[in-house]
């Protein structure tokens, strides 16, 4: 029997109205839906299926369907982190930290943080992890492009728990405080809140060292140095004019006995590269006064031979100000 062209019409301007809604949706979302939310709108199981089998939308997590057949994005990556397990859900680790304006840390991976009890561990095709946590994150969350991301103290503290090293932990801490992500008051108020947190106490110990003036690993191992082996703490970042006039801001300075300016400069691995050490020689020489002696290390000597650069540092008249507690030899 012919279908009345009335109804026809009413189906085909309700079908139209449900995928309008969906697209709507999708575009809120990275051009994600979850199967749930399409059922609401009134989109069947059949017609999902249908439109993926030809090729009109795709399929990336059980519970997750693209409004595309095409790769994923970055923006629907991160929606896929928190749309393919059901209950609360929000980005955590590096993936909010970036968010928030953290660099240097990037990394591929999508890292959301769930409460459900099974949850898969990853979607590898999409390079996409999972997290679970009994822990009430979802109070801890702010709202960054439509997402649920943990605040920037949160994401930095129970990364730093996660990561493999102690001094990755800190080297992070040190990060987000140097780039005004986050403050060390605030990091430690979390490290005591978050308790039970593996590695709570080094990351005190850390926070403290940030907290007094240290905002990189390296500047917290020269702090260290100095008071295992009795030296006086320098003055960090001090702003100075070399010959030409122009700002310069030094690592760590100290004044000798003799009046003399020691200051010491600390090369990260970013110091390697030709250029970057062609200039440091000449920004060396353009600091280098009769009253002012330069010197540099690598930012790995200070944890791996801090005997050998207390050494240096004394012999060109850094005050020794205590007894050490480690012995300098040379």
């Amino acid at each position: 029997m012919p279908v009345d062209p009335v109804v026809l019409a009413d189906r085909r301007r309700r079908r139209g109205e449900r995928l309008a809604a969906v697209a709507e949706l999708a575009a809120s979302q990275g051009g994600l839906v979850t199967r749930e939310q399409l059922s609401r709108i009134g989109v069947d199981r059949a017609v999902v299926a249908r439109r993926v089998a030809a090729g009109r939308w795709s399929a990336p997590a059980g519970t997750v369907v693209s409004t595309t057949s095409g790769p994923l994005g970055l923006s629907g990556r991160r929606w896929l982190g928190i749309l393919t397990v059901p209950g609360a859900s929000a980005l955590a680790g590096r993936t909010a930290l970036e968010m928030q304006g953290l660099q240097r840390w990037e990394a591929d991976t999508i890292t959301a943080m769930v409460a459900a009890p099974q949850h898969p561990d990853r979607l590898g095709e999409h390079d996409v992890e999972f997290v679970r946590s009994r822990r009430p994150f979802a109070s801890w969350c702010i709202e960054r492009d439509g997402l649920p991301i943990l605040r920037a103290a949160v994401a930095a503290v129970l990364l730093a728990e996660r990561l493999p090293t102690e001094r990755a932990a800190g080297g992070l801490l040190a990060a987000c405080v140097q780039q005004r992500i986050t403050t060390a008051e605030t990091l430690a108020a979390w490290v005591d809140r978050l308790r039970p947190l593996r590695r709570a106490e080094q990351m005190r110990v850390v926070l403290a060292d940030i907290g007094g003036g240290a905002h990189s690993m390296a500047e917290v191992d020269l702090v260290r140095l100095c008071r295992d082996h009795g030296l006086a703490e320098p003055a960090r970042q001090v702003q100075r004019r070399d010959r030409d006039g122009r700002v310069r801001w030094t690592d760590a300075e100290w004044r000798s006995a003799s009046g003399r300016t020691v200051v010491l400069e600390v090369d990260g691995a970013f110091h390697r590269d030709v250029e970057s050490w062609v200039d440091d020689l000449a920004r060396q020489r353009a600091l280098t006064t009769p009253d002012r002696v330069v010197l540099r290390c690598a930012a790995t000597e200070l944890r791996e031979t801090p005997d050998l650069v207390a050494g240096d540092l004394v012999a060109v008249g850094v005050p020794v100000v205590a007894p050490a507690l480690r012995k300098t030899a040379r």
